[in-house]
């Protein structure tokens, strides 16, 4: 921590956190709270809280403080803090449930900030800021100076990673981290990507204006002691899905919505309320929450909430599934899911208090007798506009007349829906909560969703109907034609034309390929019934295969390629199974049979849907999947069916799910012509509800234009070279930018603002609109990878999050240009690594170049030997920070520098071969200098020896062994006791370190 970050970031977070009623410990006190650099627990503060909350002796503290000492697990961890921890004390019969914050009596826990926070481990780390209650660790801030300038956000993420990997010590209690530059704040549960980090948008019940700063609204809002306690015990779940167990922490809008409805049904006044969280925003997690808070409520103790009742209903089985799996997922207690009607009004018709279920509002069809405690039901409807319709409102009312009803819905209510305004909303107030399409996109909850139109020779204008029919009809036979006249012509004859379908399919498949599929994302293509799922299905498979065969693929394979890559949903119908003898009919049946697929086989698909890697690559659906399934892959939606209202918001939301990086927006592909009378198609909703529901792609090419400007008029000034080879000239031009930018902070200002063109160009991309922009593309891209050298001495990772269109036609442009030999880092085990040492015949800009290179590519090498064996190359981290000072001396020559680099790499190499010449294998020899950091006496290269041996023999560390939980706990009670028997203390952390080594250096497959 520099005394720049000290004063702007580290000083001020404190500063905020002390008049919010923390107590700072300073560094120099660690050592007195815990009994060691590698302890986090500031144990006599966590012995003192649990006597004082839970009136037991000092003795029994100090043996419940060891007990909890010895947790390793976050998700166990949770559970303690929210009460579930007991054991046995002195003078009771039985185990003793144990606090150890107290909710109720906030004032009654000890809320502490400390700073400069030194956690030994193998790779020992300092934490800036770290806030323990009652003497446990539960939140790491990580503070960055805006004035130097970097992109700290990014570096402050890097950092929270590399403590969590480092020092999982301190991780083990803790409940999110932050981010600060002394601006803005993020937040993150444990162990989160980036992409999930997010500020708090909004610190209700206060203003924004309340504050003077964002650092002090952004540091309230998460971390005033009362909204840390309500955050810890009702906010934070671990949901189990397929690939593991990820940890959550609710949005500020999920907090907000919570605590309205809890506060609604403490204060008693109104028995109802109204929520609009827009699709793709975590509604069914903001239910979660609900329900965890409303049945546990920690922080409250009000007879309102003795034991309530809560049911949650869906009006889909589908959104049922999806529901009950939230709420399992979450490991919310005891949810009831009553299988029949009989089985829910048995249960409800007890008058049973304390139960939570899930139920669908069908199985309230027909019920009209009131339950004998409904006062003490809390119900919360997804969807509930839709449990409106066909009486379902009027039973469930009828059945349960005192309770208290919360709707949810991801679309905005319709301005002429009065029946759910009046069932779920006060008069005059619309909304108890709303968090809009606007606000998703703002916060990056959600992505925008843009649409294009794309005009075939088969493109329909409803108005035309009958025209169009006997134009494209003119050929059926008289029989089929008068048929077809008699019963009415139908949009749906015009759009499953068998030649417009495959006119659509080839376009699809063309724009797929182009658009999503290189960065592995998926589509659903949207179909007006089931036969033309099965049409649209017919022909993609052929356009697939033929393009695949052209490709040289053999056509058997091509065939099976083609079918693998897309799949079917829809409901199935008694009609499918029946003969005919029309022929046409037939085969329309026999494919709805084929292609059908029954509840396991939809899962899979959808599963495997959204994977990359995995096909299906399309879904072609008519009405499923277009409520409730979530699919963060799928980028693009063609849309070949006309929908309107509250289907339309919901099919096209499928494509606004947060996937990583390359994913900017989701995009509806328009064949029907809904977004040419998107007016009309939602004008039953307020204009300023979904205005940019869906946006023109024409806006993203409007922004791509002023993003490019903005990157212009920071160039302004750039002269050109001609005449000179092309990667002589774009050197010199590089220099001359980065000479004029001058500044690190022009610098970072530059990226900032090349970014954000690369970012637009990349989504709109293949649209033609791109091409007038692409040379200047690949210049500013190119420039960033060698301006980071220049300006951070560090390697580039922006082409990393591009997409895989934009790295190809880089990767081309950078051969062409003979630049890849420029900005390419080599490896210092590469034969061409040293030979930009030689100076002999370069030119001062030349020799400043490779002192740049060679610098960047040590700082990479460092960084790598270091987390390799921090013990053996620690030491020249160090080395690497004199030489990164050096490099900024105006006294020193770009030659002298350029030998300050080759010593440092000589000395590294040197260091490589240390193992030469002991005896030692390359892996013992790594293993020793692990061992020397814990005071080993002179049998330390015999015991390195034999630890080498017994992670590499077949007999006591067979391929694989890495994978078995057994045998790694063997291997490490192995080395415990050849290390006690080398009389070297601390066997644990030895036997751990060592692993870690043996891990990275000794896996066989």
């Amino acid at each position: 921590m520099t005394g720049m970050e000290w004063h702007l970031t580290e000083g001020p977070t404190i500063a905020c956190l002390e008049s919010l009623g923390y107590r700072h410990v300073t560094p120099a006190e660690h050592a007195s709270l815990r009994g060691g650099d590698n302890e986090v627990l500031f144990r006599p503060q966590l012995i003192e809280a649990l006597q004082r909350i839970n009136g037991i002796s000092e003795a029994d503290a100090r043996a419940a403080a060891a007990d909890l000492a010895a947790i390793f697990d976050n998700e166990a961890w949770l559970s303690i803090l929210r009460g579930n921890f007991s054991r046995t004390v002195q003078g009771a019969a039985t185990r003793q449930t144990l606090r150890v914050i107290d909710f109720l009596k906030p004032k009654n826990n000890l809320f502490t900030v400390t700073n400069q926070f030194r956690v030994k481990a193998e790779a020992s780390r300092i934490a800036d800021v770290v806030l323990h209650v009652n003497g446990i660790p539960l939140v790491v801030v990580e503070c960055k100076s805006p004035v130097n300038g970097r992109d700290k956000t990014g570096e402050a993420f890097e950092q929270i990673r590399q403590y969590e990997r480092d020092i999982p010590r301190l991780f083990l209690s803790n409940c999110f981290n932050i981010v600060t530059d002394g601006l803005a704040c993020l937040y993150g549960a444990t162990g989160s990507p980036s992409k999930f980090w997010a500020e708090w948008g909004d610190p209700w019940p206060r203003k924004a204006g309340d504050f003077p700063d964002a650092l002090s609204e952004g540091l309230w809002s998460l971390l005033e002691p009362t909204r840390l306690l309500d955050l810890v015990a009702h906010f934070i779940v671990f949901e189990k899905t397929e690939t593991g167990t990820v940890k959550k922490v609710c949005r500020y809008q999920q907090f907000r919505a919570v605590n309205k409805i809890v506060k609604r049904v403490v204060q008693a006044e109104h028995r109802r309320g109204l929520i609009w969280h827009t699709q793709g925003s975590g509604k069914s997690l903001t239910m979660v929450f609900a329900a965890l808070k409303l049945k546990t409520h920690l922080t409250l103790d009000t007879p309102e909430l003795t034991n309530p009742n809560l049911m949650v209903l869906t009006d889909r089985l589908d959104l049922h599934g999806q529901i009950s799996g939230t709420f399992a997922a979450c490991g919310l207690p005891n949810p009831v899911v009553p299988e029949s009607i009989r089985a829910l009004h048995d249960l409800i018709g007890k008058g049973t208090d304390g139960l939570t279920v899930l139920s669908t509002i069908f199985r309230f069809q027909g019920s009209d007798e009131p339950i004998p405690n409904s006062g003490n039901w809390i119900v919360m409807v997804d969807e509930c506009h839709r449990t409106q319709e066909k009486d379902l409102g009027a039973y469930l009312r009828a059945t349960m007349p005192d309770a208290r009803f919360f709707g949810f819905t991801g679309t905005p209510i319709r301005k002429d829906d009065k029946d759910t305004y009046a069932n779920f909303g006060v008069v005059g107030e619309g909304y108890l909560d709303k968090y809009g399409i606007d606000d998703a996109v703002a916060d990056g909850a959600t992505v925008p969703i843009f649409y294009t139109g794309r005009k075939t020779d088969w493109h329909i204008d409803e108005a035309k109907i009958d025209i169009l029919f006997d134009q494209w009809f003119a050929d059926l036979p008289d029989d089929k034609l008068e048929e077809l006249k008699r019963r009415g012509v139908k949009l749906a004859d015009l759009l499953k034309h068998p030649r417009r379908v495959e006119l659509v399919a080839y376009d699809i498949w063309t724009h797929f390929k182009a658009y999503a599929r290189p960065d592995g994302f998926k589509a659903q293509i949207v179909a007006i019934d089931r036969e033309a799922i099965i049409l649209y299905k017919r022909a993609l498979d052929r356009v697939i295969a033929d393009d695949l065969i052209s490709q040289g693929l053999p056509e058997d394979e091509a065939v099976a390629r083609a079918t693998a890559m897309s799949a079917c949903v829809y409901s199935a119908s008694q009609e499918d199974a029946k003969p005919s003898e029309d022929p046409q009919i037939e085969a329309l049946r026999s494919d709805l049979r084929g292609n059908y697929l029954d509840r396991d086989a939809e899962k899979a698909a959808k599963q495997a849907f959204g994977q990359r890697g995995r096909d299906p690559e399309f879904l072609i659906v008519c009405d499923k999947l277009l409520t409730g399934f979530d699919a963060p892959l799928e980028s693009v939606m063609y849309l070949d069916k006309p929908l309107k209202e509250h289907g339309l918001l919901q099919a096209i939301a499928r494509t606004n799910r947060v996937a990583d990086a390359k994913k900017r927006n989701g995009l509806i592909v328009d064949y029907i012509g809904v977004s040419g009378h998107l007016d009309d198609a939602l004008a039953s909703y307020r204009a300023d509800d979904v205005q940019n529901a869906m946006r023109d792609l024409d806006d993203l090419r409007s922004q791509l234009r002023t993003a490019h400007a903005a990157v212009m008029v920071m160039m302004k000034g750039l002269k050109r070279e001609n005449g000179t080879s092309e990667k002589d000239r774009l050197k010199t031009e590089f220099n001359r930018l980065a000479g004029l930018l001058g500044s690190e902070d022009r610098w970072f200002e530059f990226r900032a603002k090349a970014r954000e063109f690369i970012g637009l160009y990349e989504a709109i991309s293949p649209d033609p609109s791109v091409l007038e922009f692409t040379a200047d593309l690949k210049w500013i891209a190119v420039f960033l990878i060698y301006a980071t050298q220049v300006f951070e001495k560090r390697e580039a990772f922006d082409h990393r999050s591009y997409s895989r269109k934009i790295k190809d036609m880089l990767e081309q442009h950078l051969d062409a240009t003979g630049l890849s030999v420029t900005v390419k880092l080599r490896n210092i085990t590469d034969p061409d690594f040293w030979e930009d040492f030689d100076t002999e015949g370069k030119s001062e800009d030349d020799l400043k170049t490779a002192a740049i290179r060679k610098t960047t590519e040590l700082r990479k090498v460092v960084t790598e030997r270091i987390g390799q064996n921090p013990h053996q190359y620690g030491k020249f981290s160090d080395r690497l920070r004199e030489l990164l000072d050096r490099l900024d001396d105006a006294q020193l020559s770009w030659a002298d520098k350029l030998k300050l680099a080759e010593t440092l790499a000589a000395e590294i190499t040197a260091e490589e071969k240390a193992h030469e010449g002991t005896g030692l294998s390359p892996g013992a020899y790594g293993i020793l200098q692990v061992l020397q950091s814990f005071d080993v006496s002179g049998k330390g290269e015999q015991l390195a020896a034999e630890i080498a041996t017994l992670y590499t023999g077949d007999a006591t560390a067979p391929p694989g062994w890495w994978e078995k939980d057994g045998l790694r706990k063997s291997l490490r009670q192995q080395v415990r006791a050849m290390a006690h028997a080398a009389g070297i203390g601390s066997l644990k952390e030895v036997s751990e370190q060592v692993e870690d080594f043996a891990l990275k250096h000794f896996p066989r497959a």
